[in-house]
């Protein structure tokens, strides 16, 4: 074999060795781009159950911490309301490209007292009355990967989780009324007893010099009309009082304010409102009392309960909130049972308030159940009301948690006789109003919103 035919048979035998080489490259080439496939596939999969079920947690844990009212004392009855707010609000998200419900059964909603690590969460007939955080978590097991199961991978489970609890608000939503400072009075509560219930006494038909009593109707900016509140006025307040109040209110002031007839120069000053009939609707759609006009539930949602105290049912004329009243639920009964206004109907009959002369249909209880809201439990501004008298703006020195006790009542003569009972300042710990806002710091002034943690 001369040397140029052994060089041609060496370089096809050399060929020949190679033609497996080639495949077994290319095949290990599609396993591993398969794998960098499967990764991406199914990382990302998981990747976004863990953000939908994130979503889910995040929702819950915010709705449950709205019911932890009451700290450093929370009631045991507020945690199982907690509970049924999370996973009722959690089951509203999907997961699994939003094709795929969420169930209650997914969701644990637990509470503890600290966040440090290590700290317990239990459930809620386990829960302390100081356990103000609460955390939800939420579990999906079974997803098969699409891919990485030729790897020998399994189904995989992912899980989420979310703790909230109440922190002041950066801002007060407040209802267009003020409790007025009494004489002689200074501050925390400028001569307001918790617990204690006071009354606002006016004509239906006059203006401000028809007030007596201890609150009243005011404007939060007599300068301006408020965005998607039109006709300014009594108009702009009842349409306040229908929706979620004023927000993003200023702190309250030490000084004086400008006259009356002027533009509002000052921050934290109020002004007084003249005709104040057409506020009737809508303060009463917060009791689930609807008459003729456009509010109706879903427009003006009611309060969880429509139930109502005066004298003539809560005899002790006092803490209707948290109370004993012989037989008669107190507010937060009310609440939990979703209790319609008291018209005589109730299971045990009861001599009825004035009130329900007036032609007004009080809502169902599903009605409450379904587009119930927290909207008995407000917030308004204490001011100094001198400042009317002396025909100038008045100054706002605290904000107050009230509960609204009667509707609208309408005696004979056009006066009206409406109750509130005070509760305590809003920014103290432990405030029973519960309201909308972004969560400051320990310096904010807003009543107790919900907020994130962890």
């Amino acid at each position: 074999m001369n040397r140029l035919h052994y060089r041609r048979f060496t370089t096809l035998s050399r060929r020949a060795h190679q033609r497996g080489a080639v495949a077994i490259v290319v095949g290990l080439s599609i396993a591993v781009l398969m794998g960098f496939i499967g990764l991406a596939l199914d990382g990302g999969h998981l990747y976004l159950t863990k953000t939908e079920l994130q979503n889910s947690a995040d929702s819950c844990a915010l709705a449950a911490s709205y019911e932890l009212t009451g700290a450093p004392s929370i009631s045991a009855a507020a945690f199982d309301r907690a509970e049924a707010a999370g996973k009722a609000v959690g089951v509203k998200n999907n997961v699994d490209f939003q094709g795929s419900a969420i169930a209650a059964s997914a969701i644990s909603v637990s509470f503890g007292t600290a966040l440090s690590s290590g700290s317990s969460w239990v459930s809620a007939a386990a829960a302390s009355p100081s356990s103000k955080y609460v955390r939800c978590t939420l579990t999906r097991g079974g997803i098969a990967p699409w891919f990485m199961q030729v790897l020998g991978f399994g189904n995989q489970t992912v899980s989420s989780l979310a703790t909230a609890t109440l922190a002041p608000a950066q801002s007060n939503c407040a209802v267009p009324m003020a409790l007025c400072v009494q004489p002689g009075s200074s501050a925390p509560d400028y001569g307001y007893v918790v617990g204690n219930w006071y009354s606002m006494d006016f004509s239906d038909t006059g203006g401000a010099a028809n007030y007596t009593g201890n609150f009243r109707w005011i404007d939060f900016d007599p300068s301006s009309t408020t965005p998607g509140c039109s006709g300014g006025g009594a108009n702009e307040l009842a349409c306040l009082l229908a929706g979620v109040g004023q927000c993003s209110l200023p702190p309250p002031i030490t000084g004086s304010c400008g006259t009356s007839g002027s533009a509002n120069p000052t921050p934290g000053c109020v002004g007084q409102n003249g005709s104040i009939n057409s506020m009737r609707q809508a303060f009463n759609s917060r009791f689930g009392l609807y008459g003729p006009g456009t509010l109706n539930v879903s427009s003006a949602p009611p309060d969880f309960t429509g139930y109502s105290y005066s004298t003539e049912n809560w005899p002790l004329g006092r803490d209707a909130y948290s109370g004993s009243g012989g037989g008669v639920p107190n507010f937060k009964s009310a609440r939990i049972g979703h209790l319609q206004a008291n018209d005589g109907t109730e299971v045990t009959p009861k001599v009825d308030p004035l009130f329900y002369k007036n032609p007004y249909n009080p809502s169902s209880m599903a009605q409450h159940t379904t587009n119930g809201a927290d909207r008995r439990l407000v917030v308004m501004p204490i001011v100094d009301c001198g400042g009317f008298a002396a025909g100038q703006h008045a100054p706002v020195r605290a904000y107050a948690c009230v509960l609204l006790l009667d509707p609208y009542r309408l005696d004979p003569g056009n006066v009206v006789k409406s109750r509130l009972e005070y509760l305590g300042r809003s920014d103290i710990p432990g405030s029973p109003c519960a309201t909308s806002g972004i969560a400051g710091d320990a310096s904010s002034l807003g009543p107790m919103v919900p907020a994130l943690v962890q």
